[in-house]
């Protein structure tokens, strides 16, 4: 995962499709999957309250834009 737009922050994004957090989760950042896996679930599982829905769908897109434009900071 060198570089924004890299074929790795692609396949990330599209593992955030599925489900989110797993992008992040392959490029290796683990407590952002984890907050963005339990914020997602968490959400949709109260689907029934509207506003926790709305907000997961927000953390989702999120989570794909972010694995799309990670940029590892190589030293």
């Amino acid at each position: 995962m060198s570089r924004q737009g890299s074929g790795g922050n692609v396949i990330a994004a599209i593992c955030n499709v599925f489900f989110p957090g797993l992008g992040q989760l392959v490029q290796g950042r683990v407590l952002a999957a984890l907050i963005f896996a339990v914020v997602c679930v968490g959400g949709y599982a109260l689907w029934f309250l509207v506003l926790p829905a709305i907000l997961a769908a927000g953390f989702h897109l999120w989570s794909i834009l972010d694995a799309a434009r990670y940029h590892a900071d190589t030293q």
